[in-house]
């Protein structure tokens, strides 16, 4: 691909700056990368909310606008384009209520519920990604069968809607995050379905036991379109059936709801100094070096604050018995990447209650990165203007130095440390 007003490659040599897209200086090109990764996320929530009946023209008409604002020779103002960034995190809240109001409307308004860990006697279905109504629909296909369906990855927050949790079919809970998949896949012995992101190109150890449904697809699989999950249902008669392996129970549903009917209690608490510090440590959970961080940092919190988690990022802390604080586990988990709305809601509702902004709160997010769904969501926390965010392991790949420095200046956000529990004890005091 050429540029073409010097005919050069994007761009080696002759270009404005020899960086980037013709024309563009490599800060401008990082910021609409920025942008570009943020729409795709965006584009997957609100993809999310539109089957379960949820929309907003004026989200669909920013995506355009976005977009067209990142064409080449359209904006090289790089601060025009950040408040387009921050625009694009005000609508992903938007979307992100959008979804939630969905989910609750669809399948019941959430609770905590218990979830069986491991796998039961009898044929299995497997079922990973984010998308609840692709669940829905697989269970009413199956009602009056004995087949069982286990949730993995960022599939185990349906638990948390009565709806689901309560079908008969739904069994439990099989294994952890996404890049586990090859592991864990290949020791399921039934078919697989995979919702959404992040599925993995499977080997051919159990590539014919893959199905995708709509825009996902991999090599070897077979993709569902119409949410006919028949193929699947029979595919799983065919196979072994799993063994009986419970590896264990684990508790889930903290959604802002449930958290927002507890605020009372919570907030006498922290004015007695039950509760010294909240903390928000999640996000996108990954296979590179560095990620203990959020296990090493989860561990060290203070035994009288609370750990609010969603995304994937949770796999890294939710195996380790983090106590009770107030009757309540410590370690709350509020949901999927998108549920950071509801932590959101609730940092809002605090600060509402001791009549402070978000930022004076005891609150503290430590954030695991991997791009997409996370550039929208932290694009949301920015544009409302949450600061000292602490993010990693590394920081974004197509954010340039000089870029980062802007945010770091404008929002104090910071990079992970290669120590955390010093980087809990600067916050805290405590040693």
């Amino acid at each position: 691909m050429f540029c073409n007003q010097c005919e050069q490659s994007f761009c080696g040599t002759g270009c404005n700056n020899n960086v980037g897209i013709c024309g563009k200086d490599e800060d401008v090109q990082s910021v609409q990368e920025l942008i570009l990764y943020g729409l795709k996320g965006m584009a997957a929530y609100a993809n999310h909310a539109r089957r379960l009946g949820k929309s907003d023209e004026s989200v669909s008409a920013f995506i355009e606008e976005a977009l067209f604002s990142t064409m080449t020779n359209v904006n090289f103002d790089i601060n025009a384009l950040f408040e387009i960034a921050l625009e694009l995190g005000r609508k992903n809240l938007r979307v992100m209520e959008l979804l939630d109001a969905g989910h609750i409307e669809k399948f019941g308004k959430p609770e905590p519920a218990t979830v069986i860990e491991g796998t039961q006697a009898g044929h299995g279905i497997l079922i990973t990604g984010h998308d609840l109504l692709d669940l829905a629909d697989l269970l009413r296909q199956l009602e009056g069968t004995d087949l069982k369906v286990y949730t993995h990855g960022e599939m185990l927050p349906a638990h948390m809607y009565p709806k689901l949790h309560k079908h008969p079919n739904l069994a439990g809970h099989y294994g952890t995050a996404w890049q586990n998949q090859e592991e864990e896949f290949a020791r399921f012995p039934g078919p697989i379905v995979a919702t959404t992101n992040c599925v993995l190109i499977p080997p051919a150890q159990y590539a014919k036991r893959i199905y995708t449904t709509r825009a996902t697809a991999v090599p070897g699989g077979t993709r569902i379109k119409d949410n006919d999950f028949s193929p699947v249902i029979a595919q799983a008669r065919q196979c072994p059936p799993c063994k009986e392996h419970v590896v264990g129970k684990s508790q889930v549903g903290f959604h802002r709801q449930v958290l927002l009917d507890l605020a009372p209690t919570i907030v006498d608490a922290v004015k007695a100094g039950k509760i010294s510090r909240f903390f928000v440590i999640g996000g996108c959970d990954g296979a590179e070096p560095g990620r203990n961080y959020f296990t090493d940092y989860a561990q060290a919190t203070p035994p009288d604050s609370f750990i609010l988690t969603l995304g994937c990022g949770k796999f890294r802390i939710r195996n380790h018995d983090h106590g009770q604080l107030l009757g309540l586990p410590r370690l709350l988990d509020m949901g999927q990447c998108n549920d950071s709305y509801g932590a959101i809601q609730v940092a809002v509702a605090l600060a509402g209650a001791f009549g402070c902004s978000v930022n004076d709160l005891p609150l503290t997010l430590v954030i695991s990165w991997f791009e997409q769904k996370a550039v929208a969501v932290l694009l949301t926390l920015l544009s409302l203007n949450i600061q000292n965010i602490t993010l990693g392991p590394t920081p974004p790949a197509f954010i340039t130095p000089a870029v980062f420095k802007i945010l770091q200046e404008k929002y104090k956000l910071r990079l992970t440390g290669t120590d955390a529990k010093a980087d809990l004890a600067a916050i805290t005091g405590r040693n």
